[in-house]
């Protein structure tokens, strides 16, 4: 088994950059998909977390 983190600011990045993944790797057996988002104030701006954890073989 294998991981695979991804950690974007904004959630297209996110849907992009998963959706390459798997395009770039098509044999993959995907065994779960962990989904997160967290945010935070940094000088009076909003800061934004989407991740992903991908658990695959």
């Amino acid at each position: 088994m294998k991981v695979k983190l991804f950690d974007f600011e904004h959630e297209k990045d996110l849907e992009d950059a998963i959706n390459q993944f798997f395009l770039d790797n098509p044999k993959i057996e995907i065994k779960n998909i962990l989904y997160q988002t967290s945010h935070f104030a940094w000088n009076s701006e909003q800061i934004y977390s989407f991740s992903c954890l991908l658990l695959y073989k």
